[in-house]
């Protein structure tokens, strides 16, 4: 793995700071430093001004702010990363250590080593998280890269796998590790969920799609994924292990290019995926909808889709748990769109006071990975006779999109067609300002953790100011998550937000009881 020490390059005015650099390990680089450091504590002019070299050079842009306000601002002068409040030598370490990661992936030389080596980087990657904590392992190979030796030469195939190994990277979160593997594979192992993790792999299965230039010519060649999601306790290399084995039945199969292994559970017996599949085949996946009401008059406007499984062994199953079987499963973008078209269905077929009401329905980065995810979504609406006016795509930001100008095009059409588009849980992820840019949205979410820290002090209302503002400035409007007291919605509508949704309203509800509920706000 390469090492998270590198070069910095001091902006004008930060000179101050060279010691800490190098207390932090870091050496001061130039023109081609890793990371690009200014000491934006008093004057954010220095940001913009070295935006323009570190794009050019692919580095990281790291400026050191006093607050969360702050650390807007610089976001929007251009900064990648920043350091916030009293800079002391650990907190400068860890900044650079991450800029420097940010600015490897750019450049298409993060953490690259062979498998296969006792304790592989993917092995210890996924050894060192906690026991409790999420991780994926996936096998990628290059198909058609023989052919390409053949015709081209091993310079020209060896320029290739540099080149995917690139875009391999590009697509990879923070927490991740990238090795070379047997001739033209490579392993990858990422901390994150396995809806989001798959969303990654899709991106990077179209990004290995696309065209490589070969000098004057171009080369296609494709990619088949085998991919495993850690269950609890399970060592790595079975892990390992699992995606290598999905990977073999992704290259002997046919039709879709990335296969998920099942759950150790499911294949030892358990038959959580075979009991997912009959009851998606027979309609047992309920949906509840969850308000949504708006701060300046206290009226029901809008409700979120939520799916419910009443599992005849395990119980309720929310649709964190299902989506994760789902996946584990194979069946992910089968248990979206069932969802997706029961709770369009649902809604066309509201009469009264319901038929108002709009409708969200959760879109996942494996949905809109999907090439035809537009037209198929299209279609849905078309088919289960709602207006589209009445609906709202609920972009998942964990599902952390990595491909956004495909993404904006995408949505860009179902916005087209009359439909709305919403970012969900705005605020926990580091690509949030960068779907603000990128993204066609009408609406932003606001975290819960964010929603129901607001009371704690004036901090929190700080940040929660700060997005607010933003959307505002963007048009849009904003939605508070997890709102379940009075003093929570009073502050958020001093804050100028537009609506909320939460158990101060009402938690997930059937038919019925949000009928009720709906008439009686309409009284």
């Amino acid at each position: 793995m390469i090492d998270d020490i590198g070069e910095v390059a001091l902006a004008p005015g930060s000179e101050a700071l060279a010691e800490l650099v190098r207390a932090a390990g870091w050496r001061i680089g130039g023109a081609l430093a890793e990371v690009r450091l200014v000491d934006a504590r008093v004057e954010m002019r220095g940001i913009a001004l070295e935006d323009g070299a570190a794009s050019a050079a692919r580095a990281a842009l790291l400026a050191l702010v006093q607050d969360e306000p702050a650390a807007l601002a610089a976001y929007d002068e251009g900064a990648t990363h920043v350091c916030v409040g009293p800079v002391t030598g650990a907190a400068l370490y860890t900044a650079l250590r991450f800029a420097g990661r940010h600015a490897r992936r750019l450049r298409g030389t993060a953490r690259m080593r062979r498998a296969g080596e006792a304790g592989s980087a993917a092995e210890r990657f996924v050894a060192a998280l906690a026991e409790d904590e999420e991780a994926s392992v996936a096998v990628i190979a290059m198909t058609r890269f023989d052919s390409v030796n053949a015709a081209y030469g091993r310079v020209a195939g060896d320029r290739l796998l540099r080149e995917a190994a690139g875009r391999i990277v590009a697509a990879l979160p923070t927490a991740a590790v990238i090795e070379r593997d047997d001739g033209a594979r490579f392993v990858i192992a990422l901390q994150e969920s396995p809806q989001a993790a798959l969303g990654r792999i899709a991106a990077i299965e179209a990004a290995l799609g696309r065209r490589f230039a070969l000098g004057q010519e171009e080369a296609s060649i494709g990619a088949r994924i085998g991919v495993a999601h850690r269950v609890r306790g399970e060592a790595p290399d079975a892990l390992v292990r699992r995606a290598r084995e999905a990977l073999g039945d992704a290259l002997v199969g046919e039709g879709a290019g990335v296969r998920t292994a099942p759950d150790p559970a499911v294949s030892g017996g358990l038959g959580l995926a075979a009991d997912l599949h009959r009851a998606i085949d027979r309609n047992e996946i309920d949906i509840l909808f969850q308000p949504q009401v708006t701060l300046a008059d206290g009226r029901i406007v809008g409700v979120e889709a939520l799916a419910r499984w009443e599992h005849p062994m395990h119980g309720i199953l929310g649709a964190n748990t299902l989506f994760t079987a789902a996946d584990r499963a194979g069946l992910g973008l089968a248990l979206s769109e069932h969802i997706q078209r029961l709770a369009l269905t649902r809604a066309a077929a509201w009469r009264g006071a319901l038929a108002r009401l709009r409708v969200a329905v959760n879109v996942t980065a494996a949905d809109l990975a999907r090439s035809d995810f537009a037209g198929h979504f299209l279609s849905l609406v078309q088919r289960s006779g709602i207006e589209p006016a009445r609906v709202t795509a609920e972009v998942t930001e964990s599902g952390f999109v990595t491909d956004l100008a495909i993404a904006a095009e995408r949505l860009s059409q179902l916005r087209g067609a009359g439909l709305r588009i919403a970012i969900d849980d705005f605020g926990t992820g580091y690509s949030s300002l960068a779907y603000l840019k990128a993204l066609p949205l009408d609406y932003l979410k606001i975290d819960r953790s964010l929603t129901q820290d607001i009371a704690g002090g004036a901090r929190a209302r700080v940040v929660v100011r700060g997005i607010i503002a933003i959307a505002a400035g963007l048009g849009l409007r904003t939605i508070a998550e997890g709102v379940e007291d009075k003093t929570e919605r009073d502050l958020l509508a001093t804050e100028g937000c537009d609506l909320y949704q939460g158990f101060l309203c009402a938690g997930p509800l059937d038919e019925r009881a949000l009928g009720l509920l709906v008439e009686g706000n309409d009284a």
